[in-house]
């Protein structure tokens, strides 16, 4: 090691001592990194203070988010919680952490949650990190949260991922603060399990979320990161620790990537490189890079075994396009995280090596950073170079005729170019002959143009002619100076061939996963999942598609011949790929391929080709894959929603169950418990009893039976409007005799109500049935009555308003929420705030609602007059006995 090298080393040593010493003077962060909310982060921090409380390490809770789940508040108990600071925003006073407390209090280790979050204005620092930084400043180990999409470097990434710019972040630099990082980590299966139960958001948050979000793919991906993100840290770590030592730094988990070109020694360097990953615990990638053309037939298969046997051995596979096989190689290397190349020996080429133009070469002097690992087998020698000797290995028949043609075509018009236009230069014709067989064919074809048109033009065109010998100085320059230009124009037009295909082929790539993305996108269930996904993969290979969903399948496959039967019962009970062009019952005409999603099989894609078609390239296979992945993520996004759905509606169903009985349970027993009461004073003291009290209990009897009375037929009418079978038997009544009679109705059970009634002089007459809407604006005055003060006055409004009839029930009790005020007319809704109290069964405005709704009218709740209370305003159109069709 030179002197240079030397003091480098010194200087990375030192500057790792000073900043191991500069953490261990401060406080030390301990950082709970989830992929997403709801993986137990909160829990997990919890569980560690109370290990450390144990063990008699001063302990505080600086902030904690329990987000009311039982389980995680309930580790609170026996935690010192420092209370929270009270700030005042708007009008509202809103709780922060008390950072001053806390720092006068200092204990050795504090938690605060959510360390990504926003302070209220006002606060000392606008980000909780900066209060985090302040801790640990004082010396106070921390303890904190925060989910990987909060990470400012990661912001980009995430936002590609999720397509969700997440806003409130923190900087990479606290990571130098950090002492430890744990992984909270749960899979997405589990995750999206907790949000149907309700643990993470409510259901109708839920149900959104799994669409945005919480998919399964975002979630897969965010795992992926947040374990990368953790692995990274970890190495981080460890090259510190053994700079601060002097030792040299050792890279963990980075990715082995393995490149093959299908010639011969394909699937040994799958194998060797498997076990070359395993070793190092890392992740490894096969891939091939297509420069241009199509591989011909039997390069195209070894390259599909070599894929077919990686994805067997757990790895991936991959296609590339580029001009340039190095370029493709590197570039995909730094955007995987790759730190080991895999190569097989590449065939002999003297004169590239000569001029350090093999693969190997430009690879050792590009990618120096990069580790390269070379394999090779003495078969695989002997057997390119066995290749290397055959012609037609260079040069098809094809090629050979087109180099041979443009060769004569070009002598032919230079002929006739010099005798008929007179021009000496014909150096040009050749040249663009060369050019145009670069363009259709491979690179040889070019150089082999290039020869025919060098000799073909020295021969005829450059004196003495009719042979090859060069009389002048300038001739032999000239000469030479055109097969060069040949040479390089060929080159060049080969390579901007290339560089088109390749660029041809990645568009379609794209524009075929583009379009399927859009059809599924646009699929509301599993039916039209499945025709856009057969539709995709017609439109993309231009074969037969099958596209089956695993609860469906069995019919489709009883129309299949057995030997396809089997091999797609195969594919779904070993979730591998079975069928024509495979190794597995390889003589089926279908080639069919699993389609799965969290380990659990969703369903199957075959593929039937044409019999006298090629076989489909790695490209093609490449490409269903992945529109096979879209699919499977389609079929399990359509399925999520129904379970949801499903969860939904049961919970509904169960929610209304529970408040039918506790309804029932209440407002039937209450009557008949008065009644009863009633009926054995009168049976047992009723002798004893004056004539006033006897009257009285008779009246409780009645009053008691007419309300039980109310009750059974508010159920019957509800029933009869959740099937539709309530008749209107319309006649003509008058507003105002509609309104008197509800108002007396209600007034001879409550005698001491006052209402105060506004009726507009001329009102025509509605054509409705009577007896309901009666019994409607019954409902909506006795919902009034029951939540306004005593004494005030119930204000009854009619009027009419552009053709219709509008009546408005205002009183003047607490009022209802915004937000609740759509929900006061669901069956059984009942709050303690507002209009609609606990004591109500919560039947009473859902009923109106059907009724008027029967009428083609509407119900709304509307803020009170002068800023208190409710309005229920009914509207009901003006109709008449030949306009109305029932």
């Amino acid at each position: 090691m030179n002197a240079a090298t030397g003091d480098a080393s010194r200087h990375q040593q030192a500057d790792a001592l000073l900043g191991e010493l500069q953490r261990q003077g401060a406080g030390r962060l301990t950082l709970f990194l989830g992929a997403a909310p709801g993986v137990g982060k909160t829990y997990a921090m919890l569980s560690r203070g109370r290990e450390l409380k144990k063990q008699g390490i001063d302990v505080v809770v600086g902030l904690v988010e329990t987000h009311g789940r039982t389980e995680t508040q309930a580790l609170l108990d026996g935690l010192e919680v420092l209370p929270r600071r009270r700030i005042e925003y708007q009008g509202r006073m809103l709780d922060e952490l008390d950072l001053d407390a806390l720092l006068a209090r200092k204990p050795r280790v504090t938690l605060v949650d959510e360390l990504a979050h926003r302070n209220v204005p006002g606060s000392r620092h606008e980000r909780r990190w900066q209060d985090v930084i302040e801790l640990l400043d004082a010396g106070i180990d921390v303890y904190t949260t925060i989910n990987i999409q909060h990470l400012e470097s990661l912001n980009d990434v995430v936002h590609r991922i999720t397509g969700v710019r997440v806003g409130e972040t923190v900087p990479d630099l606290l990571f130098d603060r950090l002492r430890d990082i744990k992984l909270i980590d749960l899979p997405p299966r589990e995750l999206i399990e907790r949000l149907q139960q309700g643990k993470v958001y409510m259901p109708e948050q839920a149900a959104h979320a799994l669409q945005a979000f919480f998919s399964p793919s975002n979630l897969t991906a965010l795992r992926e990161l947040a374990m990368q993100t953790a692995a990274d840290r970890v190495d981080s770590d460890l090259r510190e620790a053994q700079a601060a030592r002097g030792l040299p730094g050792t890279p963990l988990r980075r990715r082995v990537l393995v490149a093959i070109d299908g010639r011969g020694q394909s699937e040994y360097l799958v194998r060797v490189s498997r076990r070359l990953a395993e070793r190092r615990d890392a992740p490894w990638t096969v891939v091939t890079v297509q420069a241009g053309g199509v591989p011909d037939e039997a390069r195209q298969l070894e390259l599909d075994r070599a894929f077919a046997l990686a994805r067997r051995l757990g790895g991936d596979a991959e296609v590339l396009h580029g001009g340039n096989v190095v370029d493709a190689i590197l570039d995909h290397a730094a955007r995987s995280g790759a730190s080991t190349i895999v190569l097989g020996r590449t065939r002999e080429r003297p004169f590239a090596r000569m001029f350090n133009r093999t693969l190997t070469q430009q690879l050792l002097q590009r990618g120096a950073h990069y580790e390269l690992t070379i394999f090779s087998t003495p078969e695989a020698r002997a057997k390119a170079r066995q290749s290397e000797r055959r012609f037609g290995h260079w040069l098809s028949r094809s090629d050979l005729g087109l180099a041979v043609l443009a060769a004569v075509l070009a002598t032919g018009a230079s002929a006739l170019t010099e005798r008929w236009l007179g021009l000496d230069d014909l150096s040009m014709v050749f040249i663009v002959a060369v050019v145009l067989v670069a363009s259709k064919t491979r690179m040889a074809a070019a150089v082999l143009a290039a020869a025919l048109c060098f000799l073909s033009y020295n021969f005829f065109f450059i004196a003495p002619r009719l042979t090859l010998f060069i009389g002048a100085r300038q001739g032999v320059v000239t000469v030479f100076l055109f097969l060069v230009a040949a040479l390089v124009a060929g080159r060049l037009a080969s390579r901007l061939r290339m560089q088109v295909l390749a660029l041809r082929a990645a568009n379609a790539h794209t524009t075929a996963l583009q379009s399927l993305g859009q059809q599924l996108a646009s699929a509301a269930d599993l039916g039209q999942v499945l025709a856009a996904g057969r539709h995709a993969l017609r439109q993309a290979t231009g074969a037969d598609a099958l596209v089956l969903a695993t609860q469906v399948q069995a019919d489709a496959l009883d129309a299949l011949p057995e030997k396809d039967r089997a091999a797609a019962d195969w594919a779904l009970r070993h979730g591998q790929v079975a069928g024509r062009h495979t190794d597995t019952l390889g003589n089926a005409a279908w080639w069919f391929r699993p389609l799965s999603g969290e380990g659990k099989p969703l369903g199957l894609l075959g593929l039937r080709f044409p019999d006298n078609a090629p076989r489909p390239g790695a490209e093609q296979y490449r490409l269903v894959e992945a529109m096979a992945d879209d699919i499977a993520q389609a079929i399990a996004r359509t399925r999520l929603v129904t379970d949801l759905e499903d969860a939904r509606v049961t919970g509904e169903t169960e929610r209304l169950r529970s408040a039918l009985l506790s309804s029932v349970s209440h407002d039937l027993r209450s009557p008949l418990a008065a009644m009863i009461g009633a009926a054995e004073s009168l049976q047992h003291y009723g002798d004893a009893m004056g004539q006033d009290d006897r009257r009285d209990l008779l009246e409780t009897i009645q009053l008691e039976g007419e309300r039980l009375d109310r009750y059974i037929q508010n159920l019957l009418d509800m029933t009869r409007l959740g099937h539709g079978g309530l008749a209107l038997n319309r006649d003509w009544i008058g507003a105002d005799e509609l309104i008197g009679s509800a108002v007396s109705r209600l007034q001879r059970y409550q005698p001491g109500l006052r209402f105060e009634l506004h009726v507009a002089p001329g009102l025509a007459p509605l054509w409705v049935h009577p007896a309901l809407l009666e019994q409607a604006l019954f409902n909506v005055l006795e919902n009034a009555a029951k939540f306004s003060p005593p004494g005030e006055a119930i204000l009854v409004d009619a009027r009419d308003v552009d053709g219709q009839l509008r009546i408005d029930v205002v009183d003047r009790g607490p009022g209802i929420p915004e937000e609740e005020r759509k929900r006061i007319f669901d069956m059984f809704f009942s709050v303690e705030r507002g209009d609609r109290g606990r004591q109500g069964t919560g039947l009473g405005l859902a009923i109106t609602q059907g009724m008027v709704g029967a009428h083609g009218g509407s119900v709304e709740a509307l803020p009170g007059r002068d800023g208190g209370g409710t309005t229920i305003r009914i509207t009901l159109p003006r109709m008449s006995p030949g306009t109305v069709r029932e």
